[in-house]
């Protein structure tokens, strides 16, 4: 096949969402209604962007399971190369518990199964060297997060890096994950996540990953962060050049079905941006608008939007053309 322009690494899982009114740290809730859909955050930022039609592969682990041969199978639906995803045994395919409240607010259990299996051998350089982007996200064991530590500086320097650290990995502390963010050319984190992992506030944590080399530091803010009586303001991006924020248009209330993907679908966005060399900002309003429509849908994948789909709404809400 042609050379991919986007290759993601990171965790493969089956996304067990459970809709719940809310989501209680103890006593006892009516699950309203269930959805088991093929997730991981990596793996569904590279079917956003197959969707779109960015000729994309994956480098991951599954078990020679039902689960296994489904997350495969969503992928080469869309056209993505699986070939690079290891089918291992002994172990089931990665899992996530995710309950979701009314209010948009998620709990995420993981069970890492298959993706603890992954191991430097089953990764191929060559194969990675071709893209024009890798985009990482995380593994819950230590061995996966070594070997993405490690191998990050052995991929060729005119390839960007980017990368969804997530909660897991915000988790480790700014320290443990400096090895990647000097690599790293843009990074994606939600509001909570880049506190945590700096200490700080999302601006001043964006200046943090940027002293540590990072280029493009886009933090998603949820349900926006209002800043005088009308702005709202739905992410925040800051670069070397400057900052940026992504305003939400004025609109009455909207009823929000469920987030999960929403960042994702973010980061899909905006890579397809920098794919077809659109400034910073521009990226950021495609990726708002990306993430807009998985929030309809239950589940990471459902929502998300061919290119026909994403131009017609930029073109609504921004009334500029992809």
């Amino acid at each position: 096949m042609a050379a991919l322009e986007v290759i993601g690494f990171g965790a493969m899982s089956i996304d067990r969402v459970y809709r719940v009114d809310n989501i209680v740290a103890d006593g006892e809730q009516i699950i309203k209604d269930f959805e088991a859909s093929p997730g991981g955050s990596a793996a569904n930022t590279i079917y956003g962007l197959a969707r779109l039609g960015i000729k994309a592969g994956f480098i991951g682990s599954v078990d020679n399971d039902e689960d296994g041969e489904e997350l495969i199978s969503s992928f080469k639906a869309v056209g993505v190369d699986t070939s690079q995803i290891k089918v291992k045994s002994g172990e089931h395919t990665g899992a996530a518990i995710c309950l979701s409240d009314r209010t948009g607010k998620r709990a995420l259990y993981i069970s890492p199964g298959a993706n603890d299996l992954l191991r430097s051998e089953d990764i191929n350089l060559d194969y990675l060297d071709q893209a024009q982007i890798v985009h990482f996200s995380s593994f819950a064991n230590d061995v996966q997060f070594r070997l993405q530590s490690n191998l990050i500086n052995r991929i060729r320097n005119e390839v960007k890096i980017s990368l969804a650290p997530g909660m897991l990995y915000a988790n480790k502390g700014i320290k443990a994950l400096s090895p990647l963010f000097r690599r790293t050319h843009a990074v994606f984190m939600n509001k909570d996540e880049i506190e945590l992992l700096t200490g700080k506030d999302f601006r001043a944590g964006a200046q943090e990953c940027l002293k540590l080399g990072c280029q493009i530091v886009a933090v998603t803010l949820g349900k926006g962060i209002t800043l005088g009586k009308a702005k709202t303001i739905m992410c925040y991006i800051r670069n070397i050049q400057g900052e940026y924020q992504i305003e939400s248009e004025k609109q009455k209330a909207r009823k929000i079905l469920e987030t999960t993907g929403a960042g994702d679908a973010f980061a899909a966005g905006f890579l397809f941006g920098l794919l077809r060399d659109k400034q910073v900002k521009e990226c950021g309003m495609i990726a708002n608008v990306m993430a807009q429509f998985t929030i309809r849908k239950v589940g990471a994948r459902k929502g998300l939007p061919t290119l026909n789909q994403l131009s017609q709404k930029y073109l609504q809400k921004t009334g500029h053309k992809l």
